[in-house]
């Protein structure tokens, strides 16, 4: 029954003391939120610290917590200010796209055989994948952050806005260079 409650009702259960409606939360989150971490930071280490902080602060601030905007929104805000505050701390650590995922496999590892069972299509499809991963690590760290939260998270433009402190039409440049590198860079490949 709770897997039907919608994010904010959930926190705000939480807030109210049923610690049950975290772990619905938690259940629904934690892959998504840990492959943005890993995904930016590049670091297993470094993106299960963060994970955990996150959540911690999540934990820590549940009895101020107010829906002002989607539950994912107020994640993923707390989850860029920690990696934000992380990246300070180590400056020499940029922000990029690892090719690999939570498992330590890279992505392409998990795509399915073709259904008519011509293995070059599979060998295509993975180079394609390859190379879009190597493409989204090459994006400018603030585009690349912004096309994750849209894919990874399923941020609206204005979720990423609150998310990340900018405007809404910041967000949306952002979001619109990433795909215009992607396409130019996948443009020749077909």
């Amino acid at each position: 029954m709770r897997d039907e409650v919608a994010d904010e009702q959930l926190m705000e259960h939480y807030r109210d003391g049923d610690a049950g409606a975290f772990d619905v939360l938690y259940r629904r989150h934690k892959g998504g939120l840990y492959r943005y971490l890993f995904r930016l930071c590049k670091d297993k280490a470094v993106a299960e610290e963060l994970f955990q902080e996150v959540w911690s602060n999540i934990i820590r601030s549940r009895e101020r917590y107010q829906p002002s905007a989607k539950f994912t929104t107020f994640l993923y805000q707390v989850a860029h200010n920690r990696l934000i505050d992380y990246l300070r701390q180590k400056p020499e650590l940029g922000l990029s796209l690892d090719a690999e995922d939570d498992d330590g496999d890279a992505p392409v590892q998990h795509l399915q055989a073709d259904p008519q069972g011509q293995p070059e299509r599979l060998v295509e499809r993975k180079r394609l994948a390859e190379e879009l991963v190597e493409k989204i690590a090459a994006l400018p760290a603030l585009q690349r952050e912004t096309f994750l939260l849209r894919e990874e998270a399923g941020l609206s433009l204005e979720e990423i806005a609150l998310a990340t402190g900018v405007t809404a039409e910041t967000a949306k440049s952002r979001l619109r260079y990433a795909v215009a590198r992607l396409r130019d860079g996948l443009r020749d490949l077909r």
